[in-house]
């Protein structure tokens, strides 16, 4: 077994074997309730009838709003080391925003649609 101390954090994380492999995904479906968001994780491939849901998160509004953030901050930090991410058919990207500060706040409806939803 693996353990992440996180000591800035104030916890420390385990993450088993299991886990640790992970789970391949290229597609998300994301939907709400009043007091839930609903993300489910898919996997499409070639000559299968269907997507297979490999993993369903569910979570609070707040913490789905915590997620986007930490997704915003490290895709922007991914593209400062690697280059622009480039999604086809989408038009060209204006100039790079500014990173967000922390306990800043950004408009989630700017970062465009997510796997056929938008968030706006």
């Amino acid at each position: 077994m693996n353990q992440n101390n996180n000591k800035d954090k104030g916890f420390s994380l385990e993450l088993n074997a299991e886990v640790a492999r992970g789970t391949y995904s290229n597609l998300a479906v994301i939907s709400h309730s009043q007091s839930e968001f609903i993300v489910d994780f898919a996997t499409m491939l070639p000559g299968m009838p269907k997507p297979d849901i490999t993993n369903r998160i569910v979570m609070t509004p707040e913490n789905a709003v915590r997620l986007a953030m930490a997704l915003h901050d490290n895709i922007m930090k991914y593209q400062r080391e690697f280059g622009e991410i480039k999604l086809p058919g989408q038009p060209e990207a204006p100039q790079q925003q500014e990173e967000p500060q922390s306990g800043d706040t950004f408009d989630l409806s700017k970062m465009g649609p997510f796997g056929g939803n938008n968030l706006s």
